[in-house]
């Protein structure tokens, strides 16, 4: 996605995705997203992590074996690739790749 709306408007970070999750709004409208997510912003980078069903996992599992990150719902946001385990982001990865959505 290049970050911009139907107008061309930037209205996000460029970021590139994996999978397919289609999100359901409460007024019944659908969108098609990716499962997992990368984007790098001025502050670092974001690994998506969508259609959990549990938004607690992530941080329980992983936010503090992971390194100096912030981990949410959906989401791990770190500055740069050292400050972080590369194998626990790795498997918060693959545990997210492999949720039947």
């Amino acid at each position: 996605m290049n970050g911009k709306n139907s107008e061309n408007k930037v209205v996000s970070n460029p970021n590139i995705g994996y999978g397919l999750y289609t999100i359901q709004y409460a007024d019944g409208k659908t969108k098609e997203f990716y499962q997992i997510g990368l984007s790098a912003n001025t502050t670092g980078i974001s690994i998506y992590i969508l259609g959990l069903k549990d938004k607690t996992y992530l941080s329980q599992t992983f936010g503090k074996k992971i390194g100096k990150a912030s981990v949410s719902g959906y989401c791990i946001k770190f500055k740069t690739l050292k400050d972080i385990n590369i194998n626990i982001l790795k498997e918060a990865i693959r545990y997210g790749a492999e949720q039947e959505l």
